[in-house]
């Protein structure tokens, strides 16, 4: 049986986040995910590919608030800023977004290494999903790129491993450590009886009692080559998929959904496709 094998919130984008076991669907996403972001000081967007020390820091979840955690052990607990004030950025189809306190500005600065601000979207239904992106008329979104949620199958993931292994052998390379999925930084992840990427061909996807309808599948970018664990880049899972998933330009891992009901999913929910 097909079922959801993971659920993973990530409250700031391009911050590291956490695995839960049960999540709420809302229209543009899971509920507190990646409702923030980071600024720089003229309010344009930062994230991982430009400074991917942002993927050594992890946001966890807290009433009405979230929780920064560096990995030297240090913390900040930042409230939601329902009145903070507004700033204008560059976020597509955003025109602002709210700063939270001073305190979380100079906290990330400080770990960043770089003058920072940290935002909120306070209201996602202000910025609509893009049509070239699948989005519908009134498909508002959070602060992800181009979908509400991202899936991978693991399933896919065991084949480009194997993929990735037989290209290091064919080099003389040792096998490397098995890739992690955590590099796509996926919203939810199905496993099953089913073939590797056969995603590709879904138009829609069942989690429990929600439904959700495929808006595109996902091209991938350098943050990808980037360890989460270690912030070390290399060549990997890009120089593989372009070898075995490159079409029209661009390599491609994981398909994007878009809520078409709302709910609670849960890890381990039977999971129908079409």
């Amino acid at each position: 049986m097909t079922r959801l094998a993971s659920i993973h919130l990530r409250p700031v984008k391009s911050l590291g986040g956490v695995d839960v076991d049960r999540a709420e669907v809302e229209p543009w996403g899971l509920r507190h995910d990646r409702r923030w972001l980071v600024l720089r000081p003229d309010g344009g967007k930062l994230g991982s590919t430009a400074l991917p020390a942002l993927l050594g820091l992890t946001a966890a979840l807290g009433p009405g608030s979230i929780a920064l955690t560096a990995r030297d052990g240090s913390s900040l607990t930042v409230t939601e800023p329902v009145d903070g004030p507004p700033v204008a950025t560059d976020v597509s189809r955003l025109d602002t977004v709210r700063l939270a306190a001073d305190e979380a500005h100079d906290w990330l600065s400080a770990r960043l290494g770089r003058p920072v601000r940290l935002a909120w979207l306070d209201d996602p239904r202000r910025r609509p999903m893009s049509a070239e992106h699948g989005g519908g008329p009134g498909d508002p979104l959070n602060l992800s790129d181009a979908g509400p949620l991202l899936l991978t199958t693991a399933p896919s993931l065991r084949r480009l491993r194997d993929w990735i292994v037989e290209g290091a052998l064919e080099r003389g390379e040792p096998a490397p450590e098995p890739l992690a999925m955590a590099r796509f930084r996926p919203t939810v992840v199905l496993d099953g009886p089913f073939e590797p990427f056969a995603e590709d061909g879904w138009t829609h996807v069942r989690i429990g009692a929600v439904d959700f309808r495929v808006s595109e599948r996902c091209d991938r970018c350098s943050v990808t080559l980037i360890d989460p664990e270690t912030l070390a880049s290399g060549n990997e899972p890009i120089r593989t998929l372009a070898r075995h998933r490159r079409h029209d330009g661009k390599t491609w891992f994981g398909i994007r959904l878009v809520p078409v009901t709302t709910g609670e999913i849960r890890v381990g929910d039977p999971v129908a496709v079409s």
